[in-house]
């Protein structure tokens, strides 16, 4: 009930903000309780990696595979096309910008999991499978189930989604602010802080104007494809943009979106289908901040990268943010697992981009229902006078 009130952008905000005060007071052993805390939390994050994909990506390649024939493959592949550009976007954006921005000299490149404060303990956990191990299990029983229609299987996998989702909500995600708070606790200990803050709020201040960016860059497109002027559809859709930016949900904020889309002139049985298979499979905005924080936390961190490795990480983020929609920091957590073994990112990274992508959920989320009206108007023109709809 309280979290309505005070939702966890707030606590991870009051998190950050108590790491930056009580770092310069808190004696070492409170520091290394913390540090003990954040060694557990992360080591039970790394376990759970495996299963949060099982959990929410088997279903949701298995609801995605029944529909309407060519009408979904054409929606999926301009969704799935238009997230993997976004990400390309924001990678070369990256590469080219924030190597201005960050002072590599003052870099992460020396610090460890607690910050460099040592735990009092530690206790391994480890996963039951390694994450590339569960994503192809995942894509296999998902379009297993799709094509075969086993509903016995199906039930089974949406009753283990809903116990990881359950976990999500209970465990990890009020949790989170206390373990970014360690993270930012220990930071301060050791001087390293303010380098790390003035970097967030140089990549949160481009990654705004590449969400923006995006938002045009669509609406010209979808524009030029119906012909019509773009700015105007752009604007039909802003009481979506602005719903989700209060929702921080696609899923909460599909009435509204598929209110502005029919408002553009798409028929509405196709906007039916695309807005909320969209709010499924479409994550343009998400995709872009997550590289973008990636790519600027492996600068921070003084590790090497190239466009080859984004590829691939591009291209299976994409994939596995299919299931985010509807769950509490959905895409972060889907995103752990190839930020573990593509980047190679450990628990630090990882706190820190959830610290970074929660900042700017809600702007990712408007990113991502905004660009779901440009999607619905160039389907229905692909589609307006020859689909034959499926029951």
């Amino acid at each position: 009930m309280n979290n309505k009130k005070f939702g966890l952008l707030p606590r991870i905000f009051t998190a950050i903000a108590l790491g930056l005060i009580l770092g310069n007071v808190l004696p070492l052993g409170a520091i290394r309780a913390f540090a003990t805390f954040n060694g557990i939390f992360g080591n039970f994050l790394q376990f759970l990696i495996p299963l949060i994909i099982i959990g929410l990506v088997t279903p949701a390649i298995a609801d995605i595979g029944k529909g309407a024939g060519a009408l979904l493959a054409i929606t999926a592949l301009i969704a799935y096309g238009d997230t993997v550009f976004s990400g390309f976007l924001s990678y070369f954006t990256g590469v080219s910008v924030f190597p201005s921005l960050i002072d590599s000299s003052s870099s992460l490149a020396e610090v460890s999991v607690s910050g460099g404060v040592e735990p009092f303990f530690t206790i391994a956990i480890p996963p039951i499978m390694d994450v590339m191990a569960s994503l192809v299990f995942a894509l296999t029983l998902g379009l297993g189930v799709a094509f075969f229609g086993s509903q016995n299987i199906k039930n089974i996998a949406d009753e283990f989604k809903d116990i990881v989702v359950k976990t999500i909500e209970v465990v990890i995600i009020p949790l989170l602010p206390i373990y970014i708070f360690g993270i930012f606790l220990s930071m301060t200990y050791t001087g390293q802080v303010w380098h790390v803050l003035k970097v967030f709020i140089a990549i949160i201040g481009v990654i705004f104007v590449l969400h923006i960016l995006l938002l045009v860059l669509q609406y010209c497109i979808a524009g030029a494809v119906v012909r019509r002027n773009p700015f105007r559809l752009l604007a039909n859709m802003l009481p979506a943009y602005f719903t989700a930016l209060g929702t921080s949900s696609s899923a909460a904020t599909i009435p509204v979106t598929l209110s502005s889309t029919l408002k553009n002139g798409v028929k509405e049985e196709i906007a039916g289908f695309t807005v909320p298979l969209c709010a499924t499979i479409h994550l343009s905005g998400s995709m872009l901040k997550i590289t973008a924080c990636a790519v600027a936390l492996m600068l921070m961190r003084g590790m090497e990268f190239n466009a080859g490795m984004f590829t691939g990480f591009i291209l299976l983020l994409a994939i596995m943010m299919v299931a985010a929609p509807g769950v509490p920091g959905g895409a972060i957590m889907a995103a752990l697992g190839v930020l573990t073994t593509i980047l190679g990112f450990g628990e630090q990274e990882q706190a820190l981009m959830i610290a970074l992508y929660i900042t700017m959920d809600s702007f990712g989320t408007a990113c991502n229902v905004t660009g779901d009206g440009a999607i619905a108007l160039v389907v229905d023109k692909l589609f307006r006078k020859k689909l034959k709809y499926e029951e």
